[in-house]
């Protein structure tokens, strides 16, 4: 297990260094990711470079017996990069130039800020690819973060190269824009902008190529720089720092060019979801590259600085916040960062050794954490231990969140209500694109499913024809890749595999997200609805943003609409198709109603739990026959798990989890369950 921190000695003098490696080894740090954004050390001037502390600080971390995942510093270009070349520094929509001062201040496709960090990469990797201390490459850091889209000239101009080569010639991008609308037909790519300001809505699917060629500009950068580190001998592991669902990069064509997973994740305190929303974003991490362990490259040992309260973290979590990442796949967990800093935005930002040192809570539990790490035997790399999975889609992100739809849609909060239904269940997820569907799994659930390629319409269909049951809701597959609506109207894709045919998308008034009292007194009243309302299990229930009109074509109407203008119509059918069943809910499901949807459908594709009859608030995840369990309660609970607990060796039947409590358990697994990828343990 790695464990270590971002380490930024290029802001404190050489005479801590010394100190560092020592309270790096009391705390069990074996590694340090450094260098992140020292370029302006590193290159003081175009024509000075100044490795000589960095090789002080790579050998003395060396002989301290801890390893280096060493950063390209591409990150921020130094001032004198912006003051030489201005054409480096990216723009915002209406064409005036971002500034420095900040990070990120570059524009990802200029070529003159390709061609300095290029060089920066290049020396990095003559002197460093050999180091037996560089066990690790760390390219740029967190693409887009601050700087999501580039509107600058150099956009301009590689925007115009990536679309001629997308599309070969001006007709066929003419078509896939359908840019007949509103006198948009373009004589040839040179007239072609980045949709800067304009007076109105911009072509929806001119938006969503913007989006491609935004996510694939920020894919080169790291591209030209581990192609450079391989070319300058580099052998070790490269990747950079994914952030969970980061909206601006489309992380699975991002996956197979990174060696290993690493992503960066920063649950709020304040988050009533929070164990929800940070299960997900770890799941979904384990989901880009299926078996390999990742890495947990950044978190926060209390609190964060940039939100408009930080509050720390309360005892225990820090170590249930780590064993969520560990029981989802994880064999390296790292901190932002070490050494607390001085200056600098984020001098407020918690970290491994805080400004009020060793004698401090922060200091005991980030020790404690080490300890705990080191202790755990050789994990199983995570394999196919989920039976279910969640469909969530960046193009289909980018896709449905246009504006000029019959409603808005936040699909990122959308797909974490489904999401928490199974979650809540104790179910292991993983997080796939449609394509991706396949029959390793029992139950497919793919909320808002709105952009629907040809491929992933065709695994969804034989995943269910195979003896899978899948289930989707509104606003699902009514337009192709580029945004347009097909040939016969919606759901042309699911139609027969759901069994319904679509007629009307039936948007609700406004964007309720609970409660019954406005929108039943509204359909009372004849006036606009907020919520409709259906049945199912034997509870009412209410459903927000639509109320599709569809009609049952073969498929068994389970629930209908029972006020609005929708009522009487189905609002949840389920459909024998082939050897498996589809499931199709014409609403977004309120609360109480979304769980009792969910319960259904699990009930019925048979799908188990990690661990049977869990205790309310302890979480269990599974990777091979390892399970974790967290009790994220602030009460002592009883897990009955027979087992081995991996930390010490001893067996055990009845574990007793304290407040914020983690035990890791290893279980047999069957002859037959090691075939299917995934067990339940019966509590």
């Amino acid at each position: 297990m790695l464990y270590g921190a971002d380490y930024n000695p290029d802001q404190w003098p050489e005479r801590v260094w010394d100190d560092d490696v020592r309270l790096m080894q009391e705390a069990g740090v074996n590694i340090v990711s450094l260098g992140i954004f020292a370029w302006s050390r590193i290159q003081p001037s175009e024509d000075v470079w100044d490795f000589a502390w960095l090789d002080t600080v790579i050998d003395k971390l060396h002989a301290g017996g801890i390893s280096v995942n060493l950063a390209t510093a591409t990150a921020s270009p130094p001032p004198w990069v912006s003051a030489r070349y201005p054409e480096t520094l990216p723009a915002d929509e209406s064409g005036a130039s971002y500034w420095p001062g900040s990070r990120q201040h570059f524009a990802p496709s200029s070529p003159t800020y390709r061609r300095l960090a290029g060089e920066l990469v290049r020396r990095l990797a003559e002197r460093y690819a050999q180091h037996p201390a560089v066990v690790m490459w760390h390219v740029g850091n967190e693409f887009g973060c601050h700087l999501p889209t580039d509107f600058s000239d150099a956009a301009r101009d590689a925007y115009r190269v990536w679309l001629r080569e997308r599309y070969e010639t001006i007709d066929a991008l003419n078509e896939a824009w359908g840019t007949s609308f509103w006198s948009q037909r373009y004589g040839s790519f040179e007239e072609i902008f980045p949709p800067r300001l304009a007076p109105y809505s911009h072509n929806p699917s001119s938006m969503l190529d913007f989006r491609r060629f935004t996510s694939d500009m920020l894919l080169e950068c790291y591209l030209m720089e581990r192609r450079i580190l391989l070319d300058g001998g580099a052998t070790q592991p490269i990747t950079t720092n994914f952030m969970g669902a980061f909206k601006p990069a489309d992380y699975r064509r991002w996956a197979p060019h990174m060696d290993v997973i690493a992503d960066d994740c920063y649950p709020d305190p304040a988050n009533p979801n929070r164990v929800r929303d940070s299960a997900f974003q770890r799941d979904l991490v384990r989901s880009l590259k299926p078996g390999v362990p990742w890495l947990l490259w950044e978190q926060a040992t209390d609190a964060v600085n940039w939100r408009p309260s930080n509050p720390g973290k309360r005892p225990g979590v820090l170590m249930a916040e780590t064993a969520q990442s560990i029981g989802r796949g994880a064999d390296g967990i790292m901190f932002f960062q070490w050494r607390q800093s001085r200056a600098g935005s984020e001098k407020f930002h918690s970290a491994m050794l805080p400004h009020a040192g060793t004698q401090t809570r922060t200091w005991d539990a980030v020790t404690e954490l080490g300890a705990r790490l080191a202790a755990l035997p050789g994990l199983p790399a995570p394999g196919r231990d989920a039976r279910v999975a969640l469909v969530f889609d960046w193009e289909n992100w980018w896709a449905v969140e246009e504006r000029d739809h019959p409603t808005e849609i936040d699909y990122l909060a959308l797909s974490l209500e489904w999401y928490g239904a199974l979650h809540r269940r104790g179910l292991m997820v993983d997080i796939v694109a449609p394509e991706e569907v396949d029959d390793g799994y029992d139950l497919v659930v793919a909320p808002a499913l709105y952009l629907l390629r040809d491929e992933g319409g065709a695994a969804l269909s034989r995943f269910v024809a195979a003896g899978g049951t899948l289930l989707t809701g509104p606003f699902t597959d009514i337009v192709d890749e580029h945004d347009q609506f097909r040939d016969g109207g919606f759901l042309t894709q699911l139609g027969p595999v759901l069994g319904v045919r679509f007629e009307d998308f039936g948007a609700l008034h406004g964007a309720a997200t609970g409660g019954t009292g406005v929108g039943a007194q509204s359909a009372r009243s004849g006036g606009p609805t907020t919520t409709a309302g259906f049945r199912v299990a034997g509870g009412a229930h209410r459903g927000r943003l639509v109320a599709e009109r569809v009609h049952a074509t073969g498929a068994e109407v389970v629930a209908t609409f029972s006020d609005g203008s929708a009522a009487g119509s189905p609002a949840l059918t389920r459909h024998r198709h082939g050897a498996g069943e589809a499931w199709y809910v014409a609403t977004q499901p309120v609360a109480e109603g979304l769980d009792a949807v969910v319960g259904a459908v699990i009930e019925a594709s048979g799908v188990r739990p990690v661990v049977d009859e869990l205790p309310p608030a302890v979480e269990a995840a599974r990777r091979g026959d390892l399970v974790t369990l967290i009790n994220h309660s602030d009460e002592h609970v009883e897990v009955s798990l027979a087992g081995t607990d991996a930390e010490s060796g001893a067996a055990v039947e009845r574990i007793t989890l304290p407040p914020q409590g983690v035990r890791f358990v290893s279980v047999a697994i069957t002859t037959a369950e090691s075939a299917r990828g995934s067990a339940s343990v019966t509590a």
